[in-house]
């Protein structure tokens, strides 16, 4: 049966339908621009705005909606890896709520919390287990459930954007440390994966949408001009006179700050290894320049994501990095 991934992102709706599993097959692809710029509604009037733009989307398009599967910004998620003597799983099952409090800035009256074992040491090891804790507020959750359901849609499953964009990514290990930038729209998720486990996360906001506004304010643009220069020029020198460069590079900057914070970052927890590489993916990785800027700036190589490898079918030619947490989505092997 066909399944649905729906990624909703302040500037444009990803939908992917296809045959689910380790080797999705797509059936159809749809990206639409989103007006009112947002991505998880918190009252009446986004959820009107929102529910209505996502029901002509699905309705419209004929897009099967008998298994939906959702992704969550990581903007309205709080997500922390933790290190604790070793426990059995129903040691934890009764421990994790206290940990949660210790480490979710969520109050425990409005937290959803999952939580994921990233690594048990055998007995014979002296070290501690890891686990990722992953908390969201409930209220904005089943809000953004209600919306659906008010659609005629009983979403399958949700799940935030870092594990659906690493299931996506598939990172084995074997591989070397690497960096993963998920840069959107609002924000640049970092996760930062070593032997196949999940290190750390944080989210920086700050992204596509910043990089436009800045364009509208130095060269006097209109919203619709100064995206489409972005997406045009980005950072080539060789593009009208660099005034495009020249004004998009102290944003880019912050962001290289950022990922410079996260490399010593894991500089300080693993001394004897190096942040050998960095995956880019969402919409704003595809800004003209930006690979090159940023191997130049870090030092470090800088490798596209390629979502669709596994995938076979209708696979979309443009835009393909829009869609990673989609296919992660449809990757995802249900219970």
């Amino acid at each position: 049966m066909p399944a649905t991934a729906i990624d909703i992102g302040t500037y444009a709706v990803k939908v992917i339908s296809a045959d689910p599993g380790k080797q999705p097959n797509i059936i159809r692809t749809v990206e639409t621009l989103n007006p009112h710029g947002i991505a998880m509604p918190i009252d009446d009037l986004q959820i009107e705005q929102v529910g209505e733009l996502v029901n002509n989307i699905v309705f419209d398009n004929k897009i099967p909606h008998a298994d939906i599967r959702l992704s969550l910004p990581e903007s309205i998620v709080s997500s922390k890896v933790i290190s604790i003597p070793p426990l059995t799983d129903a040691e934890l099952a009764s421990a994790i709520n206290w940990q949660a409090e210790q480490h979710i800035p969520i109050p425990k009256e409005d937290l959803s919390l999952q939580y994921k074992v990233l690594y048990r040491p055998e007995k014979s090891k002296q070290e501690q287990m890891r686990v990722l804790l992953i908390g969201t507020r409930k209220s904005l959750v089943d809000r953004f459930i209600n919306m659906f359901i008010a659609m005629g849609i009983e979403p399958t499953l949700l799940e935030t954007h870092v594990l659906s964009l690493l299931r996506s990514l598939d990172i084995g290990a074997d591989e070397p440390p690497t960096m993963v930038l998920n840069i959107g729209a609002t924000n640049m998720d970092v996760v930062v994966i070593f032997k196949g486990e999940i290190q750390f996360v944080f989210t920086h906001s700050g992204a596509g949408a910043l990089l436009t506004k800045t364009l509208q304010q130095t060269l006097g643009l209109d919203l619709q001009q100064a995206e489409q220069y972005k997406r045009t020029y980005g950072l080539d020198p060789n593009q009208f006179e660099g005034r495009v460069r020249n004004a998009l590079i102290p944003v880019i900057n912050t962001l290289t700050n950022e990922i410079q914070k996260a490399q010593r970052y894991f500089a300080s927890q693993f001394p004897q290894n190096t942040l050998s590489r960095i995956v880019i993916t969402g919409g704003t990785s595809q800004l003209p320049g930006l690979v090159e800027y940023l191997s130049e700036s870090l030092g470090t190589e800088i490798l596209f994501s390629a979502p669709f490898a596994s995938a076979t079918g209708e696979i979309p030619q443009e835009n393909q990095q829009t869609y990673s947490v989609c296919l992660g989505l449809l990757m995802r092997e249900l219970a």
